[in-house]
């Protein structure tokens, strides 16, 4: 089964929200919504989103102050969706690290292309497409289709279970410390190592046949956890 892309809303008027999560749910994505820029940033970090819909007009700081936050430390797509038709705006927007502008009113096919177009670049950017798949005995991803399968049975992996595989995957036979998964997918702000002990859990439970004794994802006692190498390295 597909991993969903998960997509943050940050808009505050809530006719546009409503209007914006049933279109995206409607298309499979995982929905997430923040009406305030400082809920943007915050949620951002907790929960890694794929990308980020983001209205400039919002009621506590402005959204060029969101994009310039997150752009410290994520790389995640952001699209801009506002009524700020200047092209001043658009410019600076898309100078300060936004991927794209799409002004209201929109069509609801042009915005989902525009969210198309931004997940599908991120992802070559960031190397997840440099091979199409990891095999590792019965255990494989498949990045393109975004799809985990293990004995050939399809396992279904929430947003962020499906992060931390491909994350571990990439770099099979290594050994990652708490740390540095807990910043690449919840952001420089977390450090609740207990999250990560959760999420590994589900993933285990998911994909090994005793997850109390894996045979894909090994745990190096008090640093972190290691993937097992994929077949033929």
């Amino acid at each position: 089964m597909a991993a969903e892309a998960s997509i943050l809303v940050v808009e505050d008027e809530k006719v546009i929200s409503n209007f914006l999560r049933t279109v995206l749910a409607a298309h499979d994505y995982s929905v997430l919504h923040a009406a305030t820029g400082s809920e943007a940033v915050s949620m951002a970090a907790s929960y890694s989103p794929s990308l980020m819909l983001l209205d400039l007009g919002l009621p506590d700081i402005d959204g060029m102050h969101v994009l310039s936050s997150v752009r410290g430390w994520s790389d995640m797509p952001v699209i801009i969706v506002s009524a700020r038709q200047d092209e001043y705006e658009k410019v600076a927007a898309l100078d300060a690290g936004a991927n794209d502008y799409v002004t209201k009113p929109f069509g609801n096919s042009e915005l989902l292309a525009r969210i198309r177009t931004a997940l599908r670049q991120h992802d070559k950017m960031s190397g997840y497409r440099m091979e199409s798949r990891f095999t590792s005995g019965g255990f494989v991803i498949d990045y393109v289709k975004r799809l985990v399968s293990v004995d050939h049975r399809d396992v279904h992996l929430t947003p962020i279970e499906y992060k931390i595989m491909v994350m571990l995957c990439r770099n099979a036979g290594k050994v990652l410390t708490h740390d540095a998964i807990i910043r690449e997918i919840w952001g420089p702000f977390a450090s609740d190592t207990q999250v990560l002990r959760v999420n590994m859990a589900n993933i285990r439970r998911k994909i090994e046949r005793n997850p109390a004794d894996p045979q894909y994802i090994l745990t190096e006692v008090g640093v972190g956890y290691r993937m097992t190498e994929a077949d033929g390295d």
